[in-house]
Protein backbone atom coordinates (compact mmCIF):
# COMPACT_ATOMS: atom_id res chain seq x y z
CA UNK A 1 0.00 0.00 0.00
CA UNK A 2 3.02 2.48 0.90
CA UNK A 3 4.27 1.47 -2.89
CA UNK A 4 0.97 2.86 -4.13
CA UNK A 5 0.71 5.51 -2.30
CA UNK A 6 4.18 6.71 -2.92
CA UNK A 7 3.45 6.24 -6.81
CA UNK A 8 0.62 8.12 -6.89
CA UNK A 9 1.87 11.11 -5.01
CA UNK A 10 4.59 11.06 -7.30
CA UNK A 11 2.68 11.18 -10.25
CA UNK A 12 0.49 14.07 -9.13
CA UNK A 13 3.73 16.04 -8.28
CA UNK A 14 4.66 15.28 -11.62
CA UNK A 15 1.51 16.35 -13.17
CA UNK A 16 1.91 19.76 -11.25
CA UNK A 17 5.03 20.49 -12.57
CA UNK A 18 4.29 19.89 -16.29
CA UNK A 19 1.25 21.79 -16.19
CA UNK A 20 2.89 25.42 -15.50
CA UNK A 21 1.59 28.02 -16.53
CA UNK A 22 -0.65 29.16 -19.78
CA UNK A 23 0.79 30.95 -22.62
CA UNK A 24 -2.06 33.69 -21.48
CA UNK A 25 -0.76 33.67 -17.50
CA UNK A 26 2.86 34.42 -19.50
CA UNK A 27 2.21 37.20 -21.91
CA UNK A 28 -0.02 38.70 -18.11
CA UNK A 29 3.58 37.96 -16.52
CA UNK A 30 5.61 39.85 -18.89
CA UNK A 31 3.00 43.02 -19.36
CA UNK A 32 3.07 43.68 -15.65
CA UNK A 33 7.09 43.36 -15.93
CA UNK A 34 7.17 45.78 -18.57
CA UNK A 35 4.52 48.05 -16.43
CA UNK A 36 6.65 47.69 -13.45
CA UNK A 37 10.10 48.33 -14.77
CA UNK A 38 8.31 51.36 -16.73
CA UNK A 39 7.80 52.51 -12.96
CA UNK A 40 10.64 52.07 -11.70
CA UNK A 41 12.63 53.79 -14.79
CA UNK A 42 10.34 56.99 -13.99
CA UNK A 43 11.13 57.04 -10.19
CA UNK A 44 14.63 56.78 -10.74
CA UNK A 45 14.56 59.80 -13.72
CA UNK A 46 12.49 61.36 -10.79
CA UNK A 47 14.98 60.80 -8.32
CA UNK A 48 18.31 61.67 -10.61
CA UNK A 49 16.19 65.23 -11.38
CA UNK A 50 15.46 65.81 -7.56
CA UNK A 51 19.12 65.17 -6.95
CA UNK A 52 20.28 67.48 -9.86
CA UNK A 53 17.77 70.31 -8.81
CA UNK A 54 19.13 69.78 -5.21
CA UNK A 55 22.58 70.27 -6.39
CA UNK A 56 21.78 73.43 -8.43
CA UNK A 57 19.81 74.78 -5.63
CA UNK A 58 22.37 74.44 -3.04
CA UNK A 59 23.73 77.90 -1.32
CA UNK A 60 26.91 78.69 -2.30
CA UNK A 61 30.30 78.79 0.08
CA UNK A 62 28.71 80.73 3.05
CA UNK A 63 31.91 80.57 5.51
CA UNK A 64 32.83 83.68 3.46
CA UNK A 65 33.10 87.05 5.74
Amino acid sequence: MKKVLALLTAFVFVGLVACGPSADEKKAMEEQQKSADSAANALLQQASTAAADTVVAAPADTTKK
